[in-house]
């Protein structure tokens, strides 16, 4: 069953999110390095809505979270009414390119994808959907 959050979608609103995320895996036994791992990603998509979805007007964030037990996870959802972006669409950085020679931004998403064993994107009924998987 999924526990939601609903907040603005503000920077500032992360401590909030960090909140519902240890809700969440309080009852859990994952390693430090997974629980470090789900908490940059929830911080990297969270900051990314809340910088650029709604391009500078007030918007709100849905997050859906749930733990798996078999395999042993948590699933996250990530969602939003801001205009329509597929974070998943960008190629990566070559991140072996020495720092002149990179374009700006795009780590973020390719560190999520590091660090998640699944992720998805739709656009939906209005919303952006990115939903991830994190096997413990």
């Amino acid at each position: 069953m999924y526990k939601e959050l609903v907040t603005a979608a503000k920077v500032e609103k992360l401590p909030v999110v960090n909140e519902f995320i240890e809700c969440l895996l309080a009852d859990m036994d994952c390693s430090p390095k997974t629980q470090m791992q789900i908490e940059l990603v929830v911080e990297e998509i969270f900051v990314n809505i809340a910088s650029y979805a709604y391009e500078g007007d007030e918007g709100e964030t849905i997050i859906r979270g749930r733990i798996i037990e078999d395999p042993s996870g948590m699933e996250l959802i990530f969602m939003d009414k801001g205009k329509p972006y597929d974070p998943l669409a960008r190629m990566d950085p070559n991140v072996n390119a020495s720092m002149e020679e990179r374009n700006i931004g795009g780590l973020g998403i390719f560190l999520v994808k590091k660090n998640v064993d699944a992720i998805h994107y739709e656009y939906k009924d209005g919303k952006n959907i990115l939903s991830i998987l994190k096997n413990f």
